[in-house]
């Protein structure tokens, strides 16, 4: 068979397994309930109050400007901030994902996220982080002595989930932690430059996390071999990880594409929605405090075989991981 046979064939395998979606306003019937412990912990808002500036600076490689969202009380008792660079969505803005941003921030995280819609290579996910810190060496910022350069993840969603990883693995090790959300398929990219591909792998660590209903961007597994035909499903990039770089995979069970844009629900987040973003808010933050932050309760979390995020839970499956590091 050849491989444009094997593609045609992965692609209707795929579209059979599409769900009837639902409407953008639709609501989980039940409220997301978190697993006691660090789920819970971690799914609250964090200790800082939070203060945002849609157009903060300008501009990426495209032009475009820079949000940002920080504690407002920077530095308070000593503290540097890590620093997360977001990465949108296709045709998505960072006021899209609003809620989930502002809650790392709540966490101590200093967020900063392009403008531009089309963030696959990761060339300003990365760009973000030198603007950052270059408004941070200005003695008049907001910013300056506040940050910890050495404490740096990528987070982003679709596309976005793409550049996040492109950018930690050209990073040479300067991006510690990518948490790549609802990661596309290779087929959707074949002909970018941006293709993902977590085998290029040297440095850093990877969360991956993605919806159970999301089966067409991103389907937790596919009909047919990477061999044949590449890294299409979450499992194949889960799988192409070297196994010297700590990982972990977990599946939300009911999101669907656009979940993480909720506020915290569906209402206001892009069709396809099913619940919101709820189930993103914990283990996604434990995991960036732990890698971050160096909370050894949010580390204890995701080392495999003991940590409770491998332990049976009703709104996870898929949970597997290597050594953490």
């Amino acid at each position: 068979m050849t491989r444009h046979a094997v593609l045609r064939v992965l692609v209707v395998a795929l579209l059979v397994m599409l769900p009837c979606a639902g409407t953008a306003g639709a609501e989980a019937a039940d409220p997301y309930r978190p697993a006691p412990g660090v789920e819970t912990r971690f799914s609250q808002p964090g200790p800082w109050a939070v203060a945002a500036e849609k157009g903060f600076g300008c501009c990426d490689s495209t032009g475009a400007a820079y949000d940002v969202w920080y504690p407002a009380e920077l530095g308070a008792g000593g503290v540097r901030h890590p620093i997360i660079t977001w990465g949108d969505g296709t045709d998505a803005v960072p006021a899209q994902y609003e809620y989930l941003l502002r809650h790392f921030a709540s966490w101590g995280f200093v967020v900063i996220a392009t403008e531009n819609q089309q963030t696959g290579s990761g060339i300003d996910i990365a760009g973000a982080v030198d603007y950052l810190l270059g408004r941070a060496a200005d003695p008049a910022s907001v910013f300056h002595e506040r940050l910890d350069p050495n404490a740096i993840g990528a987070v982003g969603h679709s596309q976005g989930a793409t550049g996040a990883l492109n950018a930690m693995t050209n990073s040479g090790g300067r991006i510690e932690t990518a948490v790549p959300i609802e990661l596309p398929i290779q087929i959707l990219c074949s002909t970018g430059a941006w293709c993902p591909d977590t085998s290029r792998l040297v440095d850093g660590s990877v969360f991956l996390v993605n919806g159970s209903e999301d089966v067409f961007v991103a389907p937790s597994t596919q009909p047919l071999p990477p061999q044949l035909i590449g890294l299409q499903s979450i499992r194949a990039y889960y799988e192409a990880i070297p196994p010297v770089i700590p990982k972990v995979w977990g599946t939300l069970v009911g999101p669907n594409h656009n979940d993480v844009q909720g506020r915290p629900g569906c209402a206001e987040a892009s069709w396809p929605c099913t619940t919101g973003v709820y189930g993103y808010l914990g283990y996604p933050t434990a995991w960036l405090a732990a890698r971050l932050l160096g909370d050894q309760e949010a580390r204890q979390a995701f080392v495999p075989g003991s940590g409770v995020f491998f332990t049976p839970n009703p709104n996870w499956v898929n949970q597997i991981g290597s050594a953490t590091g």
